[in-house]
């Protein structure tokens, strides 16, 4: 948690109160959303939250408070400032304080440009403090050699000397000729990536400015609110890119070549909850499923996926001797007793019990109920022919 803020209608206050932490958790998303549309707000678009009190380890920020925000909008802060360093936060709240912000607008712009400036709040150590504006000056990047080259002591007296600085309640700050950029229009998010995602999708309203991108797996509300601030009505309106895809090539090559994305973005985030909680067996198994069973939709692929608990999978067999030789091992069969084990007999009709099917990969057993994977498995398509959704597999 980096604030927590407790929020309310202004023009309702009867309503109460809701403490909000944030960022908020995508599994407690729609919960968090819930209870501000009870209270009247919470709306994608719109600054309708009161901030009544915000704690948080940035005094700075306590100037929102008795000022309207957007739910979102204070997420989205949380998540930058999440990812900030100590020197990081020194500069965010010395430029806020040099630039007498106040806005939440202006908070979220500042933390993609803070890191140009320059705070000394230590004179003790001018060697570092040279040093540290040295990096700051060049984009916080140099080649070793020529950093432990630069005078430290030297740099942070000429820096001093400049008269440049401005005091601060966190520190002397130097604005190194910073600009605060509209990199935020107050409607539409800039793509930042706060955590690990399994596929992320920029979605965009062909004609028009501005551009939302969804960080897959995520809560479906997410996906709705999202199109709401495009001003659409469905994602089959917007064009949807898939800008990092770490599901596989297959499925990359699904969205981009053979599937609109748009009308199947669904599908997409279903997969890509499936693809979180997968461990590596479990996505060699899919991988097997995929290849047997070969969906012809990306909505088949996702509801295999959900189902995947329900399949017996094998790699690396093709007969049923092999196969009975697993359950011999299985049953913890002694070497003289196993001499007189039929195995072909034993994996045959342990097949014909399952159902089960010898594929590129090795063996697969549907052992659930439901008729739509049933279906599907019963359009299997021979080993000679090519899959119809190219590459899933």
């Amino acid at each position: 948690m980096i604030l927590k803020a407790i929020l309310s209608n202004k023009a309702h206050p009867e309503y109460g109160q809701a403490t909000v932490p944030f960022p908020i958790p995508d599994s407690e998303y729609d919960h968090t959303i819930g209870l501000l549309e009870d209270m009247g707000i919470g709306s994608p678009t719109a600054q309708d939250c009161r901030v009544d009190k915000l704690d948080s380890p940035y005094p700075i920020l306590n100037r929102l408070a008795a000022q309207n925000a957007n739910v979102d909008e204070l997420d989205y802060l949380a998540k930058r400032l999440g990812s900030f360093s100590v020197g990081e936060a020194e500069k965010f709240q010395a430029m806020a304080s040099r630039l007498c912000l106040s806005g939440i607008k202006d908070f979220i712009n500042l933390t993609f440009c803070c890191q140009q400036a320059t705070v000394i709040s230590d004179f003790s150590d001018l060697e570092r403090v040279g040093k540290d504006h040295a990096l700051t000056i060049n984009g916080g990047m140099m080649p070793t050699s020529e950093f432990n080259r630069v005078d430290g002591q030297a740099a942070a007296l000429d820096l001093i000397q400049s008269g440049a600085g401005i005091v601060t309640p966190y520190g002397v700050v130097y604005d190194n000729g910073m600009k605060l950029e509209q990199v935020y229009d107050g409607r539409h998010f800039s793509e930042y990536f706060y955590q690990d995602c399994v596929a992320s999708v920029a979605l965009s309203r062909p004609g028009q400015d501005g551009r939302e991108t969804l960080y897959l797996p995520c809560p479906d509300i997410k996906i709705a609110r999202a199109l709401q601030r495009l001003d659409v009505k469905d994602v089959s309106q917007c064009t949807a890119v898939l800008d990092t895809d770490d599901i596989c090539d297959a499925v990359r090559k699904v969205f981009e070549e053979e599937f609109k994305l748009n009308e199947h973005l669904d599908a997409l985030n279903r997969l890509a909850r499936c693809y979180r909680g997968f461990k590596d067996d479990e996505l060699e198994k899919l991988h097997t499923v995929f290849d047997h069973a070969w969906p012809q939709t990306p909505e088949e692929a996702a509801y295999l996926a959900e189902n995947l608990r329900d399949f017996t999978v094998i790699n690396g067999i093709s007969t049923a001797e092999e196969y009975g030789q697993i359950i011999a091992d299985r049953m913890d069969v002694s070497p003289e007793l196993a001499e007189f084990l039929d195995l072909q007999r034993l994996g045959q009709r342990q097949i014909d019990e399952e159902g089960g099917e010898f594929g590129d990969w090795g063996y697969v057993a549907y052992k659930g109920t439901q008729p739509e994977i049933k279906e599907i498995l019963g359009r299997h398509i021979p080993p000679t022919q090519e899959p119809q959704i190219g590459g899933m597999a």
